[in-house]
């Protein structure tokens, strides 16, 4: 016997519905910067923060980063790869002016895109395909893979009642608490301030009402798996007609099916009892399935003479695996070995028993 043991935990998880605009996975673009390497710039680079707000981790892999200018319709796109923990950021660095400002804290993604320091906008995309929306308000939001958009400055699209406020070479335009707000409105949800850029050692931010996990309790489950040796038969009869004496009749087909779990495999033979009144020379070969092996009695193809019970049983051949799908078929033939013998008239028969043997 297999014993199995298996361990399920139950817990109970609060999910609150997000706003109109919200971020589904709770993945944001939380802080935009375009200034990088300008005159006065704060930081050499311009960058990209995203920060999980939700409860769970999100696997980003596939996703991008995508600009366009303030009016444009035409994007570029950065891709992103990885697993964001929940209150996790993660830091994408874009194109430099030139070495002016602090270099950026090391990146966990980098692309070429070069933003506009005061008006443009950025979407966060479940996919690689670059977008042709942005040339009004609300076109962006309505495709269905855009996880989050933010327009700022003078974006001709954005969410909800407005883009976030202009930032300039040593402002960034940051969403508010820390990257937990989020009502679906870049005009609410974002402050020009200054810039921070944080990847995904910065430390951990819970977001303030994050569903957590309830109480847990844990079930223990206990299965018996048993062992497993069938043997099926594709005819439980067979009838070789009418023969004369000195005639060896065709050998006919019989497919025998061994179902087994056994990680060792299985052994499959054969045995019969007398012909009466008077006995013949009941044959057998065989055929292996994928995996099995022919005991060297029938390896080289004859008909071998089937033992009378009870001498011991004819291995037929073994296998060392476990059976797959539906089970191992064995093709036989029964038949005769040698021509039948000068006997009276009359019905002759014998049981033939195929028996597999676990190893």
């Amino acid at each position: 016997m297999h014993r199995i043991f298996l361990l399920a935990v139950l817990s109970a998880l609060l999910l609150l519905p997000s706003p109109a605009g919200a971020s589904a996975s709770g993945v944001v673009v939380s802080q935009v910067y375009g200034g990088g390497g300008n005159s006065g710039a704060t930081f050499q680079n311009d960058f990209v923060e995203l920060f999980n707000a939700g409860a769970s981790a999100v696997d980003i892999s596939g996703w991008t980063v995508q600009y366009a200018t303030a009016a444009g319709t035409s994007w570029q796109t950065t891709p992103l790869t990885g697993t964001m923990p929940a209150g996790r950021y993660y830091l994408i660095q874009l194109a430099s002016s030139a070495a002016v400002g602090a270099p950026l804290p090391a990146p966990d993604a980098a692309g070429t895109s070069n933003l506009a320091a005061t008006s443009g906008k950025i979407a966060l995309v479940r996919g690689a395909t670059a977008l042709t929306c942005g040339a009004s308000a609300g076109t962006c939001s309505a495709d269905p893979s855009v996880e989050d958009l933010v327009g700022y400055g003078s974006a001709s699209d954005f969410e909800g009642t407005g883009s976030a406020p202009a930032p300039t070479n040593i402002l960034a335009a940051r969403r508010a608490s820390e990257g937990c707000g989020d009502t679906g409105d870049n005009a609410a949800d974002f402050t020009a301030a200054t810039p921070d850029p944080r990847n995904a050692a910065s430390t951990a931010h819970v977001c303030a009402g994050t569903p957590t996990p309830g109480p847990g309790a844990a079930v223990h489950v206990d299965l018996d798996v048993a062992s497993i040796l069938s043997l099926s038969l594709d005819r439980t009869s067979l009838s070789f007609g009418t023969a004369a004496a000195g005639a060896t009749p065709a050998p006919m087909a019989e497919n025998v099916t061994v179902s087994s779990n056994n990680a060792t495999g299985y052994s499959l033979a054969v045995a019969r009892t007398a012909f009466a009144p008077h006995d013949l020379p009941l044959a057998i070969g065989a055929t292996a399935p994928a995996g099995g092996s022919l005991a060297p009695p029938l390896a080289g193809g004859a008909l071998i003479p089937i033992p009378v019970q009870p001498a011991a049983a004819l291995t037929i051949g073994t296998k060392d695996s476990p059976t797959a799908g539906s089970g191992d078929v064995w093709p036989a033939r029964l038949g005769f070995s040698s021509p039948l013998p000068l006997v009276p008239t009359g019905r002759y028969s014998a049981t033939v028993t195929f028996t597999a043997i676990a190893r």
